[in-house]
């Protein structure tokens, strides 16, 4: 393959939104306006040769610093097989203000962002699709391992169904999230979409950067209740318990790959448009070599923020108390370039199309210890969904 990187501010005017490149069929990962578009399939190519395939594509880069690059999602099963996608375009934004617009194999198209979606009416059912007893259960077990020592923590999630007689407008959802979720990452790929607070991990060059969220409690948009809220969550012990257990996870399988990996002494309150989290920055200066980010990926996914600790041993439980299987949910979605770069967030707060985009199914979970209670994890869930059911339904 053959890619050529130019600079975009010569093809069209003014700023492009990302959004509208993606539109509702093509993928998009962006944060704060930073990141990429893309459309068409280059290569499809299975995660294990995602590295050298880039590698081997020849380059003309005509911008600077900028590389061909892959999407996809690594989803939540550990060694279940996924592909990620080289496409043929990318529209590409930086932080430092630079656009660019990279393909493969192409003479350069026109880049014709679609028009905005009108706003429509439109019809929906919500359904659960995990009973709710069966969930009530899953926590209980889950907490009971914890109390006798079995577990550390184990995350239990049940999912809910979204249904419309007219296909849900992938587009319009998108530009539904940027005006609630614009600090979050949000992705679109394949069927996938979703607004995710968590960076799992981001490397550029010898810098990486992961900043794991585990502890929850919800917002009301009164800012006096909201502190309040905030402010327990703090000295919460239940919750301090659930992200310690995610912050020395992730520091001890960072560690071994760097000269030096710092990270706040204590957590600090992440919010986004419905929730607050507990949140704790980490950086830190890659060792030579340097690793490709997707081993960092594959090491750190799924972490105790969406699995639990022991890793096997709360995958064990998980699998034989949810009643259905997470796929992309839990796992971790981003982008890779040919340097090895890239990142990766979180795959939460997300919904998967069906293939006619008249069904969506919604995932969400919490963080089970000793202290857990049954009822509250379901409001904590509930919390959760609302993010991306008001992207979706929302006339």
């Amino acid at each position: 393959m053959r890619a050529h990187s130019r600079p975009l501010a010569a093809h069209v005017d003014g700023d492009i939104d990302l959004n509208d490149v993606a539109a509702g069929d093509g993928s998009l990962f962006v944060r704060d306006g930073i990141g990429f578009a893309a459309r068409g399939v280059a290569a499809r190519v299975p995660l294990a040769e995602v590295a050298e395939t880039l590698a081997a594509i020849e380059h003309t880069d005509d911008v600077g610093r900028v590389h061909p690059i892959a999407i996809g999602v690594v989803p939540f099963e550990p060694g279940t097989p996924c592909e990620f996608v080289i496409p043929r375009l990318v529209v590409g934004k930086a932080a430092d203000g630079r656009q660019w617009i990279t393909t493969i194999d192409d003479q350069l198209p026109e880049v014709t962002p679609a028009p905005r979606p009108q706003p429509a009416a439109q019809a929906f059912s919500v359904q659960p699709l995990t009973p709710v007893a069966r969930y009530l259960a899953a926590v209980e077990e889950a907490r009971d391992a914890v109390r006798d020592g079995s577990l550390t923590k184990a995350v239990i999630a049940r999912e809910i169904e979204v249904r419309s007689p007219d296909p849900i407008d992938v587009h319009a959802v998108l530009l539904r999230l940027k005006a609630m979720f614009g600090r979050s990452y949000r992705y679109s790929f394949e069927g996938f979409i979703g607004a995710s607070p968590e960076l799992l991990v981001e490397v550029r060059g010898s810098e990486v950067r992961s900043h794991p969220l585990a502890g929850t409690t919800p917002r009301t948009g009164d800012p006096d209740t909201d502190r309040l809220a905030a402010d327990e969550l703090m000295l919460s012990r239940k919750n301090q318990i659930e992200h310690r257990v995610v912050i020395d996870m992730i520091h001890d399988t960072l560690l071994p790959w760097c000269s030096y990996l710092d990270w706040q002494p204590e957590p600090s309150i992440v919010t986004v448009a419905n929730v607050q989290h507990l949140g704790t920055a980490m950086e830190g200066h890659l060792s030579e070599p340097h690793p490709n980010v997707l081993e960092l990926v594959t090491a750190l996914s799924p972490t105790p923020a969406l699995g639990g600790f022991p890793r096997a041993e709360a995958l064990a439980l998980i699998a034989r108390t949810e009643g259905f299987v997470r796929g992309r949910y839990g796992g971790a979605v981003g982008w890779v370039d040919a340097a090895g770069d890239g990142t990766f967030a979180v795959a939460i707060r997300c919904a998967e199309l069906s293939a006619d985009r008249r069904t969506a199914r919604l995932v969400a979970g919490g963080g089970i210890v000793a202290d857990s209670e049954p009822l509250s994890e379901l409001a904590e869930t509930q919390a959760k969904l609302q993010a991306m059911l008001s992207a979706i339904v929302r006339p």
